[in-house]
C-alpha cells in the first residue's frame, strides 16, 4: 500500500522528523479532545532571524497566560550548526521585538519598553560576551525598526515627532504640553481619524540615524525636508502611517526607503508608496520611482548592484492587486522595475536572498497552503524550493546561506524550522508535547465547480473521536478579508478544531474574493460584495452534504468574523437553510459601514461608486435592507449570536447594535455579546474562553 506524501510528512512532523515513534505511540493512547487551554497556552513562536554568518538564529517566544500580568515574552537563541536546544537570551516580562544582528554577529539590537521607559526604546545585548542589555535611545516618543549599517558603526531606526518640532527638546516640550492640557477633545483635519482600535494623533513619522553606541545622539534624516512637509507623507495605507520600510545602501552612504505622499487622499483615492533615497548625512530625499505602484520589502543583493522589492500595481478602480517580485539595477537610473514574477498569478508574501547564489526564495498562498519557491535573479527557472506538501510558512529570513522560518499546520502549532537543504528541519519543540496529546486530524481538502464555473477550494475539519459511520452537524465558518484565504495553520481566534470539538464538522470555503487563486478570482467580488460569495458558501455546504455521508444536512450552521461576519449577516437575511448563525464584527449596513469605518475608498470601488450615486449595490446587498425577507419567510428568521468589541473601529459597534435591533424588531431569537476592552479581535484570554463557550452553547442549543 502506498502512503500519500501528505501523510508521510504529517507523520514525520508529529514525530519530530527524527524518530520518536515509541513516544508518539504512548502519546496516542492518552489523546484528548482539544480544550481552550490547549489553544491559548500554546507557546507563540516569533519569526526567527539568522545571524549574518548563518550560525545562529534569534527569535521571540511568548509564554501566554490567562492573566496578562503572568505572561512572559523573551528572546531565545538557537545554534544552526548543531542540535543543542534553544536557550533563553533575555528575561523580561515586557518582551522584545524588532531584533537585528550586528554585521559581525556579536551583538543584537532590539526594541523593548523596560522599567523607567515611557516609550519603547532600542536596547543592545552582547551575544558573544553576555551581560545585561544596554539602553541605546531615550527618545520621548520611542524608537522602532532598527537596522545596522553595513559596517556596524551606525543604526537606522524609525521614530516620531510632533508638527513643528526640529529637535528632541521640541518633542519633549510638545509632549509635556499635550499631557498638561485641561481638555480632552481631539481635533482632526485629516482622514481617517481612527484606525482599527485607536484614535490617531498628530505625530509625524521620521527616519533617524545614530552611532551604534550608548549615549550617541540620534539625527533626524528628514528634518526640514520638503518631502516630510507634504500633507500626504507617511507610511503605507495599510496601517496608521507611522512605519517606514527603510534599509541601508550597501556602501552605507544612503538610506533607501518607501513612503506614501498621498495619504491625505485616502478618502477618495488609492494610496501608493514610492521609493526614495536620502544621504546618511541628511538632506532632501530623492524620489526614485514616479508611478502608481506601491513598493515594500526592500532588499539589496550582496554586491549592492540590485535592489529587490515587492510591488503592487495599485490599479485605480480595482479592489485587489497581486503582489509581485521586482528589481531595479542600482544605482537606480531607470524608474521602471523589472517584474520577475509577471507570469505567476499569485501574491508573493515574503522573500529572501540567501548568500552564495543568484536565487530568490519566496512564498505565496495557494489553496490553503503557504509554500516555498525560488526564481533566479533574472526572473527565470521557477522551482519548488522545499518539500512542504501541507501547512503554512509563517515567516522566512536568510543569514549567510542559512534560511530559517516558522512552519505550522492546524495540528502542528508554530515551531522554528531550517530550510534549504532537502527536507525542512525542526529546530524547536516548544509545542510538540502538548500537540501530541490532542486528538485531532489534518484538514481534508476538496474542490467543486461553482455555478459560475469557478473552481472553489474547501477544507473539512473533523472533531475528536471522529466516527465516519455517525452523522455530524456542519458548521460553515467563513473567513474575513475578503482578500484572505483559509490556511492549514494553527489559529487562536477561530481555531478550527476547537470549534469542531463538541461534535461538529467544520467547513472552510475560499469563496470568490479570496486570495491564493489569482488576481481575477480575488477581484470577482467587485460589484458583488456579498451575494456572490454567499451563494458560493451555500454551494459549498451543498457539496459537503452530498460528498460526505457523515454530514447531517438537516443540521447546518454558519458564522464568521469581519467580512465573514458580513457574509453571516447576509446569509441570515437571504436564506432559511441554517439552524443558527454566529456573527462577530459583522457589517449590517453597507452605507453605515462606509461612513463609520476607517477605510472608505475601497468600499466605493467595490460597490461601483459613492453611496449617493445610482449604484443599486448599496441597497440590494446591504443585509439590513433585506428585512422584508422576514415577511416572505425567506430570511431573517434564523437565531443569531452577535458579538463585537467596543474598540473596533474597522467594523464599528454600531453594526452589531443595528443587527441586534433588527432581530428584536423582527422577533428573531438573538443574543448580543459586547466586549468593552476588545477591538476587531478578541485578544484577552478569559474573553476568548468566554467567547468560545458562548459559540458552543449557541450551536448546541439549535443543532443538538
Amino acid at each position: 500500500m502506498t502512503i500519500p506524501r501528505l501523510s508521510i510528512f504529517a507523520i514525520l512532523i508529529s514525530a519530530g522528523l527524527a524518530g520518536g515513534a515509541a513516544h508518539a505511540a504512548d502519546a496516542a493512547a492518552a489523546k484528548h479532545p482539544i480544550t481552550h487551554e490547549d489553544v491559548w497556552l500554546m507557546k507563540r513562536v516569533g519569526a526567527p532571524l539568522p545571524s549574518p554568518d548563518g550560525k545562529w538564529a534569534v527569535f521571540s517566544v511568548t509564554d501566554p497566560a490567562y492573566d496578562s500580568k503572568e505572561q512572559w515574552s523573551d528572546l531565545w537563541i538557537k545554534s544552526l550548526t548543531d542540535d543543542t536546544p534553544a536557550r533563553r537570551l533575555t528575561f523580561s516580562k515586557s518582551g522584545e521585538s524588532g531584533a537585528v544582528w550586528s554585521p559581525d554577529g556579536k551583538q543584537l539590537v532590539f526594541v523593548a519598553k523596560r522599567d523607567g521607559d515611557d516609550s519603547a526604546q532600542l536596547y543592545r545585548i552582547d551575544v558573544a560576551a553576555g551581560g545585561e542589555a544596554q539602553r541605546l535611545t531615550t527618545l520621548t516618543l520611542g524608537a522602532r525598526q532598527p537596522k545596522y549599517s553595513p559596517d556596524g558603526k551606525q543604526l537606522l531606526f524609525v521614530s516620531d515627532i510632533y508638527p513643528g518640532n526640529a529637535s528632541e527638546a521640541d518633542v519633549k516640550q510638545s509632549a509635556k504640553e499635550r499631557k498638561d492640557r485641561k481638555y480632552t477633545a481631539r481635533a482632526y483635519e485629516t482622514f481617517p481619524p481612527r484606525f482599527f482600535d485607536k484614535w490617531l494623533d498628530d505625530k509625524k513619522v521620521r527616519l533617524f540615524v545614530m552611532d551604534a553606541e550608548v549615549g550617541a545622539k540620534p539625527r533626524d534624516l528628514l528634518s526640514g525636508s520638503k518631502l516630510a512637509a507634504l500633507p500626504g507623507f507617511g507610511g503605507g495605507q495599510g496601517d496608521e502611517g507611522q512605519s517606514l520600510d527603510a534599509i541601508w545602501s550597501q556602501d552605507g552612504k544612503a538610506v533607501v526607503f518607501s513612503a506614501s505622499t498621498n495619504r491625505d487622499e485616502a478618502a477618495r483615492a488609492s494610496g501608493y508608496t514610492q521609493i526614495f533615497s536620502v544621504a546618511a548625512a541628511g538632506g532632501e530625499p530623492q524620489q526614485l520611482t514616479q508611478d502608481k505602484h506601491s513598493y515594500h520589502g526592500l532588499k539589496f543583493s550582496a554586491d549592492g548592484k540590485t535592489l529587490f522589492t515587492l510591488t503592487e500595481a495599485e490599479e485605480e478602480g480595482k479592489v485587489y492587486d497581486v503582489s509581485r517580485l521586482a528589481s531595479f539595477a542600482w544605482p537606480l537610473s531607470n524608474p521602471t522595475p523589472k517584474v520577475l514574477t509577471a507570469t505567476l498569478d499569485r501574491s508573493i508574501s515574503r522573500f529572501v536572498l540567501p548568500a552564495g547564489g543568484n536565487r530568490i526564495v519566496f512564498s505565496y498562498e495557494h489553496a490553503g497552503l503557504e509554500q516555498l519557491h525560488s526564481i533566479n535573479y533574472a526572473g527565470g527557472d521557477l522551482r519548488d524550493e522545499a518539500s512542504l506538501p501541507t501547512g503554512s510558512i509563517g515567516s522566512l529570513a536568510a543569514g549567510g546561506k542559512a534560511m530559517v522560518g516558522v512552519w505550522e499546520s492546524s495540528i502542528n502549532p508554530p515551531e522554528v524550522y531550517a530550510f534549504g537543504n532537502g527536507a525542512p528541519k525542526r529546530l524547536t519543540s516548544f509545542n510538540t508535547e502538548r500537540a501530541a496529546g490532542i486528538d485531532w486530524q489534518a484538514p481534508e481538502h476538496f474542490w467543486f465547480k461553482a455555478k459560475d464555473g469557478r473552481m472553489i477550494h474547501n477544507m473539512i475539519v473533523k472533531p475528536a473521536n471522529f466516527d465516519p459511520a455517525k452523522k455530524y452537524p456542519l458548521f460553515a465558518v467563513i473567513h474575513g478579508g475578503a482578500a484572505n484565504m483559509w490556511r492549514d495553520q494553527f489559529v487562536i481566534r477561530w481555531n478550527y478544531h476547537l470549534l469542531a470539538q463538541p461534535g461538529y464538522v467544520v467547513l472552510l470555503t475560499d469563496y470568490k474574493g479570496s486570495t491564493g487563486y489569482g488576481e481575477e478570482f480575488a477581484r470577482a467580488i467587485q460589484g458583488d460584495p456579498l451575494k456572490g460569495p454567499g451563494d458560493e458558501v451555500n454551494e459549498a455546504v451543498d457539496e459537503a452534504v452530498r460528498k460526505y455521508n457523515y454530514v447531517d444536512g438537516s443540521k447546518l450552521a454558519a458564522g464568521g468574523a469581519s467580512y465573514g461576519g458580513h457574509l453571516a449577516n447576509w446569509l441570515q437575511a437571504t436564506t432559511t437553510r441554517y439552524k443558527a448563525f454566529v456573527s462577530h464584527a459583522g457589517e449590517m449596513d453597507l452605507v453605515m459601514q462606509w461612513g463609520s469605518s476607517d477605510s472608505i475608498h475601497g468600499r466605493e470601488v467595490n460597490s461601483g461608486g459613492p453611496v449617493w450615486g445610482d449604484k443599486a449595490v448599496w441597497r440590494e446587498q446591504s443585509p439590513v435592507m433585506q428585512a422584508g425577507n422576514h415577511d416572505k419567510g425567506t430570511g431573517f428568521t434564523t437565531p443569531i449570536l452577535i458579538s463585537v468589541g467596543e474598540l473596533d473601529y474597522r467594523v464599528p459597534a454600531n453594526n452589531a447594535l443595528m443587527n441586534y435591533a433588527t432581530q428584536h424588531r423582527l422577533n428573531v431569537p438573538a443574543k448580543l455579546l459586547v466586549f468593552p476592552d476588545e477591538n476587531h479581535w478578541i485578544l484577552k484570554g478569559d474573553n476568548s474562553r468566554y467567547f468560545y463557550s458562548e459559540v458552543h452553547g449557541w450551536l448546541a442549543k439549535y443543532l443538538k
